[in-house]
């Protein structure tokens, strides 16, 4: 590869979300553990941003900023060039992040006590910006075939039918469960969502990462009449592992739709945008889809290597392939723990650290979802420490 995808980078100490809470749940946790928890990447930056920002900063003033032709291009030609989805400039509206954009959607297109329908297990933000913001919360559990899911849309089209159900937010690709949506699934989540007066948020910002074989498709091009009631999310903050920028580029075709959004996200203060996040995702767009490629790889080979060593070493343990995203959904029921049982043996015992899938809803009892965006080798001294650890528990 061109790229390096095997440093072992240290973050303790350094203000990592995602390590600062290994190191709260375990203070005692061993030098060399890497968490695989929170969705950031344990991958050195690309180099074309790195050096694209060192460039910029030498003649760079950062003060207010507002996006600018370049920038502007950038995204726009990413929809075309990636996905075949032609979409104008006026369409787009920065905001922090795809989570506050969320959150600004649900108030701005809502009112108190609406229904707000979400598939479960699901990102936790989506079911808190329902929360937050005094909406009803209406959970669709997936349908789940052995580690495989799928929409249950007998279940979607009587809540869509409800009057009193007013706004979809869908992830697609799926997390946690890892789902690429097939064009025939989008057909019909937007025939419905279309027939029953929804409005759709698409968090689409996993879009990046479709693993070989499976294609990602927007939300937006299966179907014209949803044009008018939707609302893609996408960023670079999983694609390029710039969530620490706080940018997304949400994309809104219908005018009053977007109008009413923006003056929600105003009120928020949720749209201020600095110069180094518009440069970084510019450069992001243009310069490292190279990296982006080989990151795609990387993924993959993790996650089949999660796949087949729990298959062969410890097969109670199932960890199904995933179609996109770069987190991997694993059900670890067969141990026979329950799950405060199970979180505590993980973190202190094995010293395995991922988001806990009772996090994602009921659904998620009996599961752990991992972290694949690190280099190989730690995710397998990671894996072989957990069965270690487990077997020793065994023998007890």
């Amino acid at each position: 590869m061109m790229y390096d995808f095997q440093t072992r980078i240290n973050r303790e100490g350094a203000g990592s979300f995602k390590w600062d809470s290994m190191q709260a749940a375990n203070p005692e946790v061993s030098s060399n553990v890497v968490p695989l928890s929170i969705a950031d990447m344990e991958f050195v930056n690309a180099p074309e941003i790195k050096k694209g920002l060192q460039k910029y900063l030498e003649t760079a003033v950062l003060g207010y900023q507002a996006a600018y032709p370049s920038f502007i291009e950038a995204v726009v030609d990413w929809q075309e060039k990636r996905y075949g989805w032609s979409i104008q400039s006026d369409w787009l509206v920065d905001a922090n992040n795809v989570v506050s954009a969320i959150y600004a959607a649900v108030q701005a297109f809502t009112e108190e006590d609406d229904g707000v329908i979400i598939f479960r297990p699901s990102y936790p933000p989506f079911g808190n910006a329902i929360d937050v913001n005094n909406r009803i919360e209406v959970g669709i559990p997936l349908l789940n075939d052995e580690g495989y899911y799928t929409i249950d849309f007998d279940k979607f089209e009587k809540a869509a039918a409800e009057p009193n159900n007013k706004m979809l937010i869908l992830c697609n690709p799926h997390n946690p469960v890892g789902r690429v949506w097939t064009k025939e699934e989008l057909k019909k989540i937007a025939e419905i969502s279309v027939k029953h007066n929804l409005l759709v948020v698409s968090d689409e910002i996993w879009r990046d990462f479709t693993m070989p074989g499976y294609e990602y498709t927007p939300l937006a091009t299966v179907n014209d009449e949803l044009a008018s009631s939707l609302m893609t999310c996408t960023s670079t903050s999983k694609s390029f592992n710039l969530a620490g920028l706080k940018l997304a580029s949400i994309i809104i075709k219908d005018e009053k739709l977007r109008e009413k959004f923006q003056a929600e996200l105003e009120l928020m203060r949720g749209g201020v945008v600095g110069p180094l996040a518009y440069k970084g995702v510019e450069l992001a767009y243009t310069k490292a889809e190279p990296w982006l490629d080989e990151v795609v790889k990387v993924i993959d080979t993790n996650q089949n290597l999660v796949h087949d060593f729990f298959k062969e070493k410890y097969p109670k343990i199932k960890a199904p392939k995933i179609e996109g995203t770069y987190v991997q959904w694993v059900d670890f029921n067969g141990i026979g723990m329950s799950d405060e049982e199970r979180i505590n043996f993980l973190e202190q015992e094995a010293e395995f650290f991922t988001d806990h899938g009772i996090k994602f809803g009921e659904e998620g009892c009996g599961y752990e979802r991992i972290n694949l965006a690190l280099p190989t080798e730690i995710l397998r001294e990671s894996l072989e420490r957990l069965v270690d650890a487990l077997k020793e528990y065994e023998q007890v």
